[in-house]
């Protein structure tokens, strides 16, 4: 029996010597596997060992069995810790290979910003909204009353001719200016009233450096007693400083606009000349921005105002045209055509 047992425990020492040996010589957590099920897996040596224990004798069982399960314990060991050597130098390769080189230049990232157009219209707002306007917005499908009619432009008048309206209907049609919302406004309510309302518009143009069948206008009415053309030049003049600068010098030419009576073109003194020409003005020195007018008796009396009590003023100007005046734009094309070197430029 001494000798059986001996004879056992000799060849779990020698398989012991031989797996240590095969195990910390494995190169890979691969190879450590295959390894693991050499040695303990279903039909591993040490298994196969434990399934001969049902061939000794009973007497044998209890300490062949401590030899083995002793025997497996130690192959268990090695095997986390050679699985623990291999994991960490594979850590320490990925870590060399991943490693952040802090001595070349970062990587600049591209931050949104906004549209010239937007930029532009928000400036303009903000210009109003300081001196008190209230901003107000309206439906770009409009009736051609509120677009024509009720700004004093019946059905046979003549400057309907350069309005080149986009109808979708008989009575309906693309809104050509902000105007309607003057309409919209004064028939919910009562003066006072001080209104910006910026928004799209739309004409039948052709396209090329100075039209677009869409564009972008900003309309702007005061509406009280005994409100005077002075006050809508004290309000333009103050505009425009803010927008083009503190030396700009504005001029008013009279002009014709159905809604309102006297009506007027502004400009500007040309910011690259300053007034004695050159490219940019066609040598005439001066820019044309918007036009104005003080509002129409017939505009009161269509909304339900007593025009002998009230008075007021009204002026539109074009987003794009002051964006370009600004900006110093040529052609108009350049907003919408999505250019990244144009756009980044703003």
């Amino acid at each position: 029996m001494e000798t059986s047992i001996q004879s056992l425990s000799s060849k779990v020492h020698d398989i012991l010597q031989e797996a240590e040996k095969a195990i910390h010589a494995s190169q890979s957590l691969d190879a450590l596997d295959r390894e693991r099920v050499h040695w303990l897996g279903r039909k591993g040596v040490l298994t196969e060992f434990l399934k001969g224990l049902g061939k000794l004798p009973p007497d044998q069982k209890p300490q062949v069995g401590k030899i083995v399960h002793t025997a497996k314990e130690k192959v268990e060991t090695w095997l986390e810790a050679c699985k623990l050597r291999l994991e960490s130098e594979k850590r320490k390769i990925q870590l060399q290979q991943e490693k952040l080189d802090i001595t070349l230049p970062g990587k600049s990232r591209k931050y949104g910003h906004l549209h010239p157009l937007t930029r532009v219209a928000s400036e303009i707002v903000n210009v109003f909204v300081q001196m008190g306007f209230s901003v107000e917005e309206g439906p770009e499908i409009e009736t051609d009353y509120y677009n024509f009619e009720a700004l004093n432009i019946p059905k046979d008048h003549p400057a309907r001719d350069m309005q080149d309206t986009l109808y979708l209907s008989k009575d309906l049609l693309l809104r050509t200016h902000t105007s309607p919302i003057q309409i919209h406004v004064m028939k919910e309510r009562k003066p006072p009233l001080r209104v910006i309302a910026p928004g799209r518009v739309y004409r039948a143009d052709d396209v090329d450096v100075s039209h677009s069948p869409m564009f972008h206008q900003v309309e702007g009415f005061y509406v009280d007693r005994d409100v005077s053309f002075a006050h809508l030049k004290y309000t333009l003049v103050h505009f425009a400083k803010r927008i083009f600068g503190e030396k700009t010098r504005l001029r008013f030419r009279p002009s014709f606009f159905p809604f309102t009576e006297p009506s007027a073109e502004v400009d500007i003194a040309c910011s690259v000349c300053e007034g004695s020409g050159c490219r940019l003005c066609s040598g005439r020195g001066w820019l044309e921005i918007l036009g104005a007018g003080m509002i129409h008796p017939n505009v009161f009396e269509a909304v339900g105002y007593d025009p002998s009590a009230f008075t007021g003023f009204a002026f539109g100007m074009g987003v794009e045209r002051i964006a370009m005046l600004k900006y110093g734009i040529h052609d108009i094309r350049l907003f919408f055509e999505n250019d990244m070197r144009f756009l980044e430029q703003f």
